[in-house]
């Protein structure tokens, strides 16, 4: 007992001369922090201010001496608990907490330097910190939280009590390795629309302003607003981005491909912009990870953010009635829903009787013995994200559509009147699984999983020969991506990746009597790899993204490979020169066999390549592009030169003496897209022009080149915006060249009962011209409710433009059948957000 005693009185003073020894360190190794601050202004030159009582008595741990101005601050406020506020670059204002204020500094954990102006969002309130990554949040609870979002990196959320507020504290955010591509030009038309510096577009649905015509941020209308993309039908589902048909552009929905476009067989888009967040629109210089679309590509984006607070709303319009709602699962997961659904059911209005007017020309609907015509859409879409944990993240996406038309066919046989129902039908189903997994803070990788089917069904009812011909038309693919991503320094990073796909296309044409069937059904697998280098200054004033992909079609064995490349240089803080190329190539095109399949609603089905006589697309494309962006004015010139060659004279939708000829060729197309915008405080004006020689070449039809089908030599867009308050109005008028048209020759239309045509597309149809009109007021209805209230009106002056021309016989007399535009078209609409 003696000894454990006089060991614990030992123990205990050798304790206690520690605690003397470590008392008296502690003293030793700090310092006054006036005496700091003296040395500090000596050596980097500034003068703090402060009244003596703020500083009088604290001790502080010595700085280091290779700190930088900035760090040192950082250390100070840290050591002292006291604010050092930068009033300009001598002087440091230093004083004490204000009663319920914190503050903090956001840097990037890759170097630990300060991140400029980056945002703090709480509900509706924002916060902006400085270029040094300073902020202060005043009136705060401690169990707030915000979401912290930065240019470049992944976003955050701070949840107060996690840290100590009685100082200010550091935040670090990881490198968004996926957020490559920094805003070039922005407002490059309109507010939420920018150029980015690997060529391509970027539309932000959320801060997206107002175009004519539109009420909604209808995407695939919308992107008709860039010089360079059209549509000469006037539907979303043909839309020609310089020169190409509407099957040469690969449309993604949260990177699915998609074979589908629109609602109203391609009056209006599918795809619901309220749950659509984000566009990426290529005309040129496309990434490496994208394959098909040797035209272009429309990337339409859902919300890729971790959702805290449930939001949604509910609209109708004279189309269709809408809903959308985005609802926290917990602190791990969100799901967001949209839904939409015409109202023809209820009621018919003025913009659908104009709708169905314009897809009933020269078809099977136009008949005056057809009754009981009904059209019905909806579409339903999700998104669900688990963020599993800060490494491991899971996406989930699914999206189904669908359009019907029934009708019932009528006729008197043996005088009793008979009827029977004829239908067309067009829908989609896809989903896809994105697994994100981050290994550091300069490597992550994604794994991509998705099937699309498109289904295109008609029924067409023939009384008098008591017969029924279905025709089906249906694309199922299978996709599998991988890709890895390397942050390698400050000014580089590599992206590397694999993707399989497996398409396959079914063809059906059944008759009932005579018993006739015909049901084709191909498969094509491919394999591709992929590389790209992302380089740029320190300076950031240039940027390259140079890259590879590599095809290996195993049905045909053969292998493809593709380099594209983007250049963007900064001359000055105003102006920039850009170059872009690419070559790429597509498995799948759509064809007419016939005018009337599918009851001439939709006449357009895929195939697949086969090597031979429907060959492998393939493209090339270099464009050159100069841009003046300052105080609020824009100029934008590019030119650029196409050549897509494996194009089938079935993909063209001829309509002369080519419309039944089966051969392949290509075409050229030589243009340039010119747009040039100035903003006056709430008012913002915009022109853009665009200039293309377009020329088909077909050896086994016509020895020469001719004009394409889709050359629109010149196109004028003119457009206004104004903003005040919560009120938005824009205007805006398109004009352009009328299509090409081969028309017969006059006083010899006709020989051996055969229309005898001039040479093709030697004319050209009438210009087209539409004004549009659109208005957006926004309302707070109650503490939590707004209001959005629209109204537009699309072809004010109700101008019956003939978009289409072709001629026919009948009983050895020349027909000329003009298909119209769409004509006056108001509509109006009404959100509750919530």
């Amino acid at each position: 007992m003696k000894i454990r005693i006089k060991l614990f009185f030992i123990g205990t003073i050798v304790c206690l001369l520690q605690s003397f020894q470590g008392f008296a360190q502690n003293e030793t190794d700090t310092m006054l922090l006036h005496d700091v601050l003296e040395a500090a202004e000596k050596k980097y030159g500034v003068q703090f201010n402060y009244a003596e009582d703020v500083i009088a008595g604290i001790h502080i741990s010595p700085p280091a001496d290779d700190l930088s101005i900035e760090d040192l601050i950082i250390f100070l406020e840290t050591q002292s608990k006291l604010i050092f506020s930068r009033l300009n670059d001598s002087i440091i204002l230093i004083k004490h907490h204000p009663k319920n204020l914190l503050c903090g500094y956001i840097k990037s954990s890759i170097d630990n330097l300060p991140i400029p102006l980056a945002t703090l969002q709480k509900g509706t309130k924002g916060i902006v910190a400085d270029n040094n990554g300073y902020f202060e949040i005043s009136d705060y609870k401690p169990d707030d939280s915000y979401e912290i979002r930065a240019l470049g990196h992944k976003s955050m959320i701070l949840n107060l009590q996690d840290y100590d507020l009685n100082s200010c504290f550091t935040l670090l955010l990881e490198p968004d390795i996926q957020a490559l591509s920094e805003i070039f030009i922005s407002n490059y038309i309109t507010k939420g629309i920018s150029k980015l510096n690997n060529g391509s577009f970027n539309i932000n649905i959320e801060e997206f302003e107002i175009l004519p015509g539109l009420i909604d941020a209808d995407v695939l209308n919308s992107v008709q607003a860039f010089p360079g993309i059209l549509s000469v039908s006037e539907t979303v589902s043909n839309i020609n981005i310089r020169g190409g048909s509407h099957d040469q552009n690969l449309i993604l929905w949260d990177n699915i491909k998609m074979y589908q476009s629109g609602h109203f067989f391609g009056l209006i888009s599918m795809y619901n912009p309220q749950i659509t967040q984000n566009v990426s629109l290529f005309k040129n210089g496309t990434d490496v990870a994208f394959s098909d679309g040797v035209s272009g590509t429309i990337a339409m984006y859902t919300e890729k953010k971790l959702n805290k607070t449930f939001n949604g709303s509910i609209g109708i319009n004279l189309i269709d009635a809408n809903g959308f709602a985005d609802l926290p699962l917990g602190k791990k997961s969100s799901l967001q829903i949209a839904a939409r659904k015409s109202i023809s059911d209820f009621t018919k209005t003025p913009a659908y009787d104009q709708f169905f007017k314009r897809i009933s020309q020269n078809n099977e609907l136009q008949n005056d013995i057809n009754s009981d015509q009904e059209f019905d859409f909806y579409d339903a879409s999700l998104r669900w994200i688990y963020k599993i944990n800060d490494k491991n993240e899971l996406r989930l996406n699914f999206i189904n559509v669908s359009n019907n038309l029934v009708f019932n066919e009528n006729e008197i046989v043996n005088t009793v009147e008979t009827s029977r129902e004829s239908s067309v039908s067009q829908s989609s189903i896809a989903g896809g699984l994105q697994y994100l997994r981050k290994w550091n803070s300069k490597f992550n990788t994604t794994l991509e999983v998705y099937e699309t089917d498109y289904k295109l069904e008609s029924i067409n009812a023939n009384i008098t020969e008591s017969q029924r011909f279905l025709q089906k038309n249906q694309v199922s693919e299978t996709s599998v991506k991988l890709i890895a991503e390397q942050k390698l320094n400050e000014k580089s990073h590599a992206t590397f990746g694999y993707h399989f796909t497996e398409t396959e296309v079914t063809n059906l044409d059944d008759v009932d009597v005579p018993r006739y069937k015909l049901l084709v059904s191909e498969v094509l697998r491919e394999h591709s790899a992929f590389a790209k280098l992302n380089w740029k200054t320190l300076n950031k004033k240039t940027h390259v993204d140079l890259g590879f992909r590599y095809a290996y079609l195993d049905e045909f064995q053969k292998h493809i490979l593709e380099p594209r490349l983007s250049v963007t240089h900064k001359l000055s803080n105003s102006l920039s020169i850009e170059a872009l190329g690419e070559f790429k190539h597509q498995n799948t095109s759509q064809i007419i066999n016939f005018q009337n399949d599918f009851l001439g609603v939709e006449k357009r089905r895929w195939q697949l390549t086969d090597n031979d006589s429907i060959p492998i697309i393939k493209s090339k494309q270099l464009s050159l592009g100069i841009n003046f962006d300052n105080n609020d004015f824009l100029l934008s010139v590019e030119g650029y030169y196409k050549k897509v060659n494996g194009i089938t004279s079935q993909s063209q939708g001829f309509q002369n003496d080519f419309e039944f000829a089966k051969t392949s060729g290509n075409y050229e197309v030589y243009g340039i897209d010119f747009l040039t915008r100035k903003r006056f405080d709430a008012f913002n004006l915009w022109l853009s022009y665009s200039y293309m020689d377009n020329k088909y070449h077909f050896k086994e039809l016509y020895e020469d080149g001719f004009p394409s089908n889709f050359d629109i030599t010149h196109a004028i867009t003119f457009g206004s915006s104004y903003t005040i308050n919560k009120f938005k109005l824009a205007a805006g008028l398109n004009w352009r060249t009328g299509k090409p048209l081969t028309e017969p020759i006059d006083g010899n239309d006709v020989v051996n009962n055969t229309i005898n045509y001039a040479a093709p597309n030697s004319s050209s149809l009438e210009s087209y011209f539409r004004v549009d009109l659109s208005a957006l007021y926004y309302l707070d209805i109650g503490k939590k409710l707004k209001g959005q209230f629209g109204a537009s009106v699309w072809n004010v002056f109700g101008k019956d433009n003939v978009i289409n021309r072709y001629y026919r016989l009948s009983n050895v007399n020349l027909v000329e059948i003009n298909e119209l535009s769409l004509g006056f078209v108001p509509n109006v609409s009404a959100r509750i957000l919530f």
